[in-house]
């Protein structure tokens, strides 16, 4: 299964507005999406609920693990990365 790991630089971390842009980028995907935040050891989330991106506590700075499984991973991997490199577009 294709793994990603990645700091978030984003201010907000994945709270509120780049949660929901997280999850909506996830959500157009066939593929089986997960998160972890890995500085705060915290397990694997589903990708595509706000509910579960919520739980992960992700705050600037710390590193996460995205997780896709499914016909359009790899598509799915790089579309989260860019759009973390970016900073959510903000």
């Amino acid at each position: 299964m294709p793994e990603l790991e990645i700091t978030i630089t984003n201010e907000a971390g994945l709270h509120l507005r780049p949660a929901a842009i997280f999850v909506q980028t996830a959500a157009g995907f066939d593929a089986d999406v997960k998160v972890r935040n890995i500085t705060k050891d915290n397990g694997f989330q589903n990708a595509k609920s706000a509910m579960g991106v919520m739980m992960t506590k992700v705050s600037e700075g710390d590193i996460i693990a995205i997780q896709a499984e499914g016909d359009d991973a790899d598509a799915a991997l790089d579309k989260l990365k860019t759009l973390i490199e970016r900073d959510f577009a903000e």
